[in-house]
């Protein structure tokens, strides 16, 4: 078995989806994450808060440089996580594509080292 972080990438701009879409989406990502688990393949997940909801931490001089916000901006962030134990890269993409369509967003998916 290896692990593979699925990570759902959400546009930093743009309209938020409506009310019933987001109700739609909820109920799918807790169908998805309800298949994760009932497969043994649950690691642990989370979703993020906005990316201006961030501290940064830079090495400066020996100590650390503390600044609010992202560090990058960009047109896309991180929104949110699930960490699977599954038995290849093929398997790994098969939940992702789940992970995809539960979110309606795109999905990165990495192994761990």
């Amino acid at each position: 078995m290896r692990r593979y972080l699925l990570s759902v990438i959400e546009p930093s701009v743009g309209d938020p989806p409506s009310p019933q879409e987001l109700a739609d989406i909820a109920a799918d990502v807790a169908e998805f994450d309800r298949e994760l688990r009932e497969a043994g393949v649950w690691v642990f997940s989370g979703g993020l808060f906005p990316p201006a909801t961030a501290t940064v931490l830079r090495p400066k001089d020996g100590g650390a440089l503390l600044s609010d916000g992202p560090f990058v901006e960009g047109k896309e962030h991180l929104g949110g996580f699930c960490v699977i134990d599954v038995e290849d890269l093929d398997e790994a993409l098969e939940w992702a594509g789940k992970a995809m369509r539960a979110t309606r967003l795109p999905i990165e998916v990495r192994p761990f080292r």
